[in-house]
Parts: structure tokens; sequence; C-alpha cells
């Protein structure tokens, strides 16, 4: 009986126990109620819902990290953009001449006598004939025309002297190849001078001053140097040929590889995976454009009469239109074949319709229009302003004002090509 009673006492306190162990509710640990959503909430009716971000540069910095590694581990890109340039100054710039000089002329001189040989040496010092031959008959004289070994020919006649001694006028036969006008021009442009030149001095007395007077002064480039005048346009040239192939190749490499389609599923924004790409680019384009610069200085002596820091501020503007298009190309590329031939696309209308080697106002009417699409126009406007003639701010705002408004137009479309076009598909 008695153990009977210690087993019970033993079993109350063992409960008592355990009741003591459990937690209480009235001092249970706090835990976070399960939200609810409305009917309304936007997670309700879509649970794939995600809010919008607003941020439409996310993204720039890591992909702008990843292209400057690329470029760091590229030498093709490195020597493409840096050495390329710079060869192609060199070559075109000691291998070009604007200046017409040393025309390969042959002479068929029927007259022989003193008055002939003297107008003969006065066509070899004006610099822009190169008396190669003397031929005795016509044939000849027309053979080596015909054959391309001489682009002009003088025929002197056999009464030249005598025509001269009598007071009449004496002709002299000027036969030009006109296959290539820009010999044809500056030939027909000496010889009529020549002529005149003769002319008047034989009719007015000696000492007499022309009537009318004229003096020309050529400004800014007064010795008539082909680097003055061909170096500050094929800057703007290679410029563009530099950053937009390399802005196209960027993208269009990262499709061939498959990795494009690994940076769409990242957070990168499409205005941000375009100018992370552009803005590595735009340090290479800058750096070139110094480069250029000082070997135009230094090697090639072209002064440059305005600021140059004003240079390198317009030239942004125009390196920022250059990687534009290259991002605008590269969106409707595929292969890199296919980017390069439509960069190509590009160079031939900078070159003529620009104003770089002809003058703008020799373009046809219709087609004249063309050329406030084309960003060298403004580039090349600005480059001679202020290397050749000193021009400033005020006289080149409306260059770079026009070249900001291109650039942001391409990199728009360029921005909504890609988010239409290859993020959507």
């Amino acid at each position: 009986m008695r153990s009977s009673m210690k087993i019970s006492a033993w079993t109350v306190f063992a409960a008592s126990l355990r009741k003591t162990a459990l937690p209480s509710t009235r001092f249970a640990p706090w835990r976070p109620a399960l939200r609810t959503f409305s009917s309304n909430s936007p997670t309700s009716r879509n649970p794939f819902w995600r809010p919008p971000v607003t941020n439409v540069f996310r993204g720039c910095g890591a992909v702008f990290y990843k292209e400057v590694l690329h470029v760091r581990r590229d030498f093709a890109t490195l020597f493409f953009s840096l050495i390329i340039p710079i060869l192609q100054m060199t070559l075109l710039g000691y291998g070009i001449d604007t200046n017409i000089r040393q025309i390969n002329t042959v002479v068929f001189n029927a007259d022989g006598r003193r008055e002939s040989r003297e107008l003969i040496d006065r066509l070899k010092n004006s610099d822009t004939f190169h008396v190669m031959r003397h031929v005795q008959n016509d044939r000849d004289l027309n053979d080596m025309i015909v054959s391309g070994r001489a682009r002009v020919g003088i025929k002197i006649p056999v009464d030249y002297s005598d025509r001269l001694l009598h007071q009449m006028s004496a002709q002299v036969l000027v036969l030009i190849d006109g296959s290539d006008s820009s010999v044809a021009g500056p030939a027909i442009n000496v010889t009529t001078a020549i002529g005149l030149d003769e002319s008047l001095r034989r009719v007015l007395p000696s000492g007499a001053s022309f009537a009318v007077d004229m003096r020309p002064k050529l400004m800014f480039n007064p010795d008539s140097r082909s680097p003055n005048f061909f170096l500050p346009g094929l800057t703007a040239i290679l410029l563009l040929n530099v950053t937009t192939f390399l802005t196209s190749f960027s993208i269009v490499r990262e499709k061939e590889r498959g990795t494009l389609e690994q940076l769409f599923v990242t957070p990168v924004r499409p205005m941000g995976l375009l100018l992370g790409k552009l803005l590595p680019y735009l340090g290479i384009g800058f750096f070139e454009l110094s480069m250029i610069l000082g070997f135009m200085r230094f090697v090639f002596r072209v002064p440059i009469h305005g600021n140059v820091l004003l240079l390198a501020f317009l030239s942004l503007p125009y390196l920022f239109v250059s990687l534009s298009l290259g991002i605008l190309i590269s969106s409707k590329a595929n292969t890199q074949a296919e980017a390069m031939q439509l960069a190509f696309l590009t160079i031939l209308p900078s070159v003529f319709f620009s104003g770089y080697i002809f003058p703008r106002e020799t373009i046809p009417a219709v087609l004249y229009p063309i050329s406030y699409f084309i960003p060298a126009t403004y580039f090349i406007n600005i480059a001679r302003g202020i290397i050749l003639r000193g021009a400033g701010l005020v006289h080149l705002w409306a260059d770079g004002l026009a070249l900001f408004v291109l650039g942001t137009v391409l990199l728009i479309l360029a921005a909504r090509r890609f988010h239409n076009k290859v993020i959507m598909a």
C-alpha cells in the first residue's frame, strides 16, 4: 500500500515537470504572420510579376568592365585601332599630293627658233608640265597621248616666230587628255595663263602696268601644302572607320559565340548594355585622335592655329555618333562579315559627300541634302576650322550640336532595335 502511494506521487511529480517544460503561450517567441494579398494585387493575378526597373542604365558598369578586359586581352583589336590608322596616315600623307605638278608632256616644235624655245621654257618653269619627249610629226604626238604615256601634247606651228615678228596672232595647239579631269583642269588653266601673259607682254609697252591689278592673298595655307588640306579631313575618315568597325564587331562577336543570350538573361537593361559596350571604344577613339593629332603636328608639320582643347571637346560628339552607328549596324548584322559590309557602306558617302575631297557645292542639288546626314561633314568642318583657320566655339557650335543630335538619334534607334528585335525575340 505504501509502495503504491509512492509510485502515484512520483507519477504526479513527473507530469508536473512535463507541464513546466512546455513553452508557455504567454511567453512564446514572436513569429511574423503570413502576408496576405488582396485580390487586386499584381502578384495575385500573375505569380511571375516583378516590379518595373526604373534604372534604364542598369548593368552598364559590369558590361563596361567586361569589355575593357576583352580589349586588353585582344591584341588584334588594339593593333587595328591604334597602329593601322597611323600607317594609313603615313602612306596617304606622303603618297598623295593634291597639287597637280609635273604632268607628262610631249612637244612637237615645228618652228624650232628662239621664240618657240622661249615658250617651251616658260611651260617647263611653271612646274606644271614635265617635257618628257620631243617628236617630229603629228602621228607620234597623237600616239603618245592615246597610249597614256603623256597627258598633254603641245604643237608649235612652223610659222609661229614669223607671225610674232610681224605683229600677228600666232596659234599654239594644246592637246589635253580629258580622261582625267584632275589633270585636265590645271593644264587648261596654266596654258591659258601663259598664253595671256605672253600676249600682254608683247602688246603693252615696256614698263606699263595693267589697268586692273588683281593681287590674291592665300590665307591659312600660303604654301598650298597638301598635308595641311588633306590630313585634317583624313582624321574624320580614320576615326569613323576604326570606331564603327570596332563597335559593330564587339556585339556581333557576342552573337556568334552565343554569349549575347547570356547577357540578356541577366538584369542588364538594353541601354546599359549598349553604353557599356560603347564607352571603352569611346576611350580608344579619343586616344587614337590624340595620336593622329600628334603625328600630324610633329611628323607632317601641320600647324594647329586653334585651341586643341576645343578640338578635343568637339571631337567627343563625333566619336559618339560613330560608335552609335556601329551599335546600330551590330543590331542588324548576325555575322562579322555582314557587319563589315554594312560598315563599308558608310565610308564612301563620308568621303565623297562630306567635302573631304570635293567641295560640297559641286554636289548636284538633288543629292546635296544627303550631306547633312553624314557625320563626317560636320567634323571635317570642325577639324579644318580649328587646325587651319583658328576658328572658335562661336563659329563651330552648330556643327557640334548637329553631331550630338545625330548621335542621340542613332543610339535611341539602336536601343529600340535591340529591345524589339533581339531581346524580345
